[in-house]
């Protein structure tokens, strides 16, 4: 084989290392890292949740979040993010519309709904409590109704007390504020007026209910995400078990984490903690901590600090938050590249602040790069179009030379030399667009500032498939790996006539393959997200005109 088909073969390994590598980010997870055991001795209990009922056919048949949202005393929350609810029975979180985003990208779509009580459908909910080794301590549990002591409606402006006396001589007191996004402020104070010492240890949990159906299917991490002694652990909800997994903790924070909003308890610096998260029974997962005991001597009180956040993944305001909670922009998943992921999104968000509209960013993003990486493409193309002008010269050796492979290598050699051509060359370009390709892949799934920002004419929303599709035209059914819409076939006819500029390969293997590529990369980018099918189809288009610009110089037609 000559040095030509090398260089071919190279360029089929690298489309090929392409395809391996999305498919190991898509279908398996992250290496998993093993926590250390915790040893307790007072266990944290269970959420209290009511049993969904199931029809005949053994279906689960979910209560309607209105009706459950009646049947206790609440105490309303609003800011300019968030509304919702506390249920002062177990003051428990959960009742949180996230007032900023829309279920769809229809004019009259709900709220997206966060938190949602036990019983309805994707429940997902936190509470606090407190744990003792003495059994005749009354505590309060998700059954204890709390008074409202001060305020009547949780705002920046208005926090609330919740108070709650075991008829003993102790007395806990919840103080709650919220800020102006999405996280609560919670002050646990327990005061013992008794004539005797007491230990106490503070927990909290957070229970959702999860259908695997509705999980996502892209690259993005959906689970327990937490800083764990300043170090980022993942569990995706598949493979949390019954056992579960266990963790111990000075600061950091801990969560359940979704594509683009998730629920964290979040510790002071020094808080230590123990952390299980665990499947509780079918779709069904918690997620808890709990802290040092606390010892109360007679007439004293105690208090605890914890804070819980509730809200969208919003790669700013989290960034703002991490100046003070410990790489709570962690987040995000920003994957392998965050060197390169995170700052893609910094620079497409200047560019949609300053244009206006997500999809022209994202095409001035796409012309940006391609200016950047102008005298690298320039190089290769040279290259390129010297080896497309010099192949007669090589189908010739091949045919003089076809029974002795040395001297075909040989001359060869002498060929590239003498018309100034270095094959290798025209991998530069490809090697820098496999992270790019990588980074902005994640960017498109991770952000949702992108998520239902719309472009022109049929694209609503540059984070979801293109919509225009065979079937949604011809309302014909179609297989979904054939039901590609009109961005993804103009990338498919983009990238066939990028691949004709290139020199052919002699291999007719190497070129059966490589004609079936604008097929197969076409069948697969129609299931991304449009944005990054635009971003590709117009750097193509950059290309090819830079390429048909060299070929030109160079006498090549």
């Amino acid at each position: 084989m000559n040095n030509k088909d090398d260089l071919k073969s190279l360029y089929l390994a690298l489309i090929l290392s392409v395809i391996v590598v999305m498919s190991v980010n898509y279908f398996f997870p992250k290496p998993k890292v093993t926590p250390q055991a915790v040893q307790t001795e007072v266990q944290t209990p269970v959420a209290e949740t009511e049993d969904v009922q199931k029809n005949e056919a053994q279906e689960i048949v979910f209560s309607d979040k209105k009706d459950v949202l009646t049947q206790d005393s609440r105490l309303p929350i609003k800011n300019n993010n968030i509304s919702g609810s506390i249920r002062l029975k177990g003051v428990r979180f959960d009742d949180v519309l996230l007032t900023k985003y829309k279920q769809s990208i229809a004019d009259d779509s709900p709220a997206v709904e966060l938190l949602s009580p036990s019983k309805t459908e994707n429940a997902f909910f936190a509470e606090y409590g407190w744990l003792s080794s003495d059994e005749n301590l009354p505590l309060p549990n998700a059954q204890t109704l709390w008074q409202l002591e001060k305020g009547d409606m949780l705002t920046p402006d208005t926090p609330v007390r919740l108070t709650w006396d075991n008829g003993q001589g102790v007395k806990f007191i919840y103080d709650i504020a919220l800020d102006e996004h999405y996280l609560f402020d919670i002050k646990q104070t327990v005061e013992n007026n008794t004539d005797h010492a007491i230990s106490l240890i503070p927990y909290g949990l957070i229970s959702k209910y999860i259908d695997p159906n509705n999980l996502s299917r892209s690259v993005v991490h959906e689970g327990f995400t937490g800083i764990i002694d300043g170090k980022l652990q993942e569990v995706k909800y598949p493979d949390i078990e019954e056992a579960g997994k266990k963790f111990e903790t000075t600061g950091g924070w801990i969560s359940f984490s979704d594509k683009y909003w998730f629920g964290a308890f979040v510790f002071n610096p020094n808080y230590k903690s123990d952390v299980h998260v665990r499947k509780i029974k079918e779709h069904l997962y918690q997620l808890d901590f709990k802290g040092l005991p606390m010892q109360l001597q007679a007439g004293s009180s105690s208090s605890v600090n914890t804070r819980f956040y509730a809200g969208a993944k919003e790669i700013r305001l989290l960034d703002n938050y991490a100046k003070d909670i410990e790489k709570f922009d962690l987040a995000v998943d920003f994957g392998w590249y965050y060197f390169i992921t995170k700052p893609f999104f910094y620079i497409l968000d200047f560019l949609y602040r300053f244009i206006g509209n997500m999809g022209w960013a994202i095409l001035l993003f796409a012309a940006l790069l391609r200016l950047l990486m102008f005298p690298v493409a320039n190089k290769s193309y040279e290259s390129m179009s010297k080896m497309k002008k010099i192949q007669p010269q090589m189908t010739a050796l091949q045919e003089k030379y076809k029974d002795d492979k040395v001297a075909l290598q040989r001359a060869t050699m002498e060929l590239y030399q003498r018309e100034k051509v270095n094959p290798a060359s025209g991998c530069l370009p490809m090697f820098i667009q496999i992270p790019i390709f990588f980074s902005l892949y994640k960017v498109l799934n991770i952000a949702i500032e992108i998520r239902h920002a719309p472009f022109i004419g049929w694209v609503k929303d540059l984070s979801a498939p293109d919509p225009l599709t065979l079937s949604s035209w011809t309302h014909l059914w179609v297989p979904s790996a054939l039901d590609i819409g009109v961005w993804p076939l103009i990338y498919g006819v983009t990238m066939y006539i990028q691949m004709k500029l290139n020199p052919k390969p002699a291999n007719k293997d190497q070129a059966r393959m490589f004609a079936l590529m604008p097929i197969v990369f076409t069948i697969m980018f129609a299931h991304f997200a449009v944005g990054l099918v635009i971003y590709w189809t117009l750097s193509n288009i950059l290309s090819i005109i830079q390429q048909r610009v060299i070929m030109h110089k160079n006498g090549v037609k």
